[in-house]
Formats: structure tokens, sequence, C-alpha cells
């Protein structure tokens, strides 16, 4: 058995990210119980309760999500489905937001969490869930996105990471034929009508204009609006993000220097 992977490096072994899903998930799961690292309310979307999952099964250079991504063992705390939704609805209350997140890393590993979660707040009084996934597992799951679709105040966000299959694997440390995955995602949430977004880190300093239009190209052939709707994403300088992005090889001065996409 390989290494458990923690970052991209030069001349690294590209690994599937469904195994590395799986291999983590039995660090970050419990029977129904799911590892975060923290809730609290954020101000994007609004203001946003959130819930930090630990664990992910991609690499990405430009990642920010703290060291819980990399070294899942050594970080974060097991909840419960309904211990999860209270935190998240008392950090709601503290700070007076009125919608519910669950990011950071991967939160769809846990299947049976997150479904019982998203029970949970279907019956409470927060009119909308945000989910932020990259796409990895309901791109191979499509009963997992048709259970997700039976709730009416859950929206997706989709994090795609690359235009092309090399620059995947690149930027993720996943095998080049799992590039497709999460556009099959895209797919099966547009076949079980589930309200979704996508978005991309389409930094220039990331990613070049022709990537940046194979991307859009591919989106298009799948629906129009998505790529008309894609969320475009800059690098940022978190003390992660810089970690990785030196491991992989990155000069992080010179490249924080250039000018943004």
């Amino acid at each position: 058995m390989r290494e458990y992977p923690r970052y991209v490096t030069p001349g690294f072994e590209p690994f599937d990210p469904v195994d590395l899903a799986k291999e983590t998930e039995k660090i970050v799961c419990r029977g129904k119980d799911r590892k975060y690292t923290a809730v609290y309310a954020t101000g994007v979307y609004g203001g946003i309760a959130t819930g930090y999952t630990c664990g992910c099964c991609l690499r990405c250079v430009f990642c920010w999500v703290n060291l819980s991504r990399d070294f899942p063992e050594k970080f974060g705390e097991f909840y419960s489905p309904e211990k999860a939704f209270n935190k998240l609805r008392e950090a709601a209350h503290k700070y007076r937001v009125q919608k519910l997140r669950v990011s950071g890393a991967e939160p769809t590993l846990g299947k049976d969490h997150l479904l019982d979660l998203l029970e949970h707040v279907e019956t409470s009084e927060f009119p909308l869930f945000i989910l932020e996934t990259n796409g990895i597992l309901f791109g191979i799951d499509r009963d997992y996105v048709k259970k997700i679709s039976k709730f009416n105040k859950s929206h997706v966000r989709v994090s795609l990471k690359a235009g092309t299959p090399e620059a995947f694997t690149k930027k993720t440390g996943a095998k080049p034929e799992a590039f497709e995955i999460p556009f099959q995602a895209i797919r099966n949430l547009l076949d079980y009508n589930v309200s979704f977004h996508a978005a991309a880190m389409t930094d220039l300093r990331i990613m070049s204009v022709d990537e940046r239009r194979s991307l859009l190209n591919r989106l298009r052939e799948i629906d129009w609006r998505i790529a008309v709707n894609l969320e475009e994403e800059v690098v940022d300088p978190y003390e992660t993000t810089v970690v990785r992005m030196k491991k992989a090889g990155y000069d992080v001065a010179e490249f924080f220097s250039a000018r943004k996409g």
C-alpha cells in the first residue's frame, strides 16, 4: 500500500481520488459521526454559519484549508449529525445569520453523516444550506446525488480545479483520468434537478487563458448556463496555501507578487 499522500511535490506519483476518499473516510468517519475542526460564522454569502470538515480526497496546491486536510488523523473532533447541526444553529444564532454551510476539506466524505445532517436542516428554521464540494463523490455515486435532491433547502457549490487532465493532475495530485469525475457530478446534479453552481480557480497565475477557455467549453457542452454563471476565484496567500505551493515547487514570492487573474 502506498504512503498516504499529504502534498503535491515535484515528481509525485498521481493517486486515485476515489481510493483516497475511501481511505480518508476511515480516518474522519466513525459510523455516522464525522470529524470537524471548527464551527463559526463568516462574512461570505452575506453571513453564514459554517462547519469546517476534516480530510479530503484531493491535494490542491492552492488550497486554503488548514493542515487537517493533509493530516486528518491529527486534527478535529467527531460530531454526530445532530451535534453538528446544533453547533451550526448556535453559531447562526450567536452571529445573527440565517444561512448554514459545510465547507473546508471535503464535506461529502461520510455520506450517512451528511444526509442525516441535512434532515435536521430541512426541518429547521433556516432557509438555506450551502454544501461545498470538489465533486468527486457526487461524480461516482448517482444515488448520493439522488438523495441530496430530496432536500429543498440545499444548494451545492462544485469547485472545479482545472481545465485539462494534465493541469488537473499538476494542481490536485490526482490521476488525469479523474479530471472527468467533477463534470459527471455536474451532470448528475442537473439530472436530479439539484440547485447548484460551479466555481473554479481561474487566476491567470495558475490557469492559462487557453486552459480557462477549455474549462468554459467543457461547461458549455453540458449546459451554457453553468459557464455563464461560473464563480471565478483567485489564489490568496493563506499560510497553508503558501506551504502547499512551496511543497509543489512554486516560487511563492514571485507568484504572489505577480498580477492576479
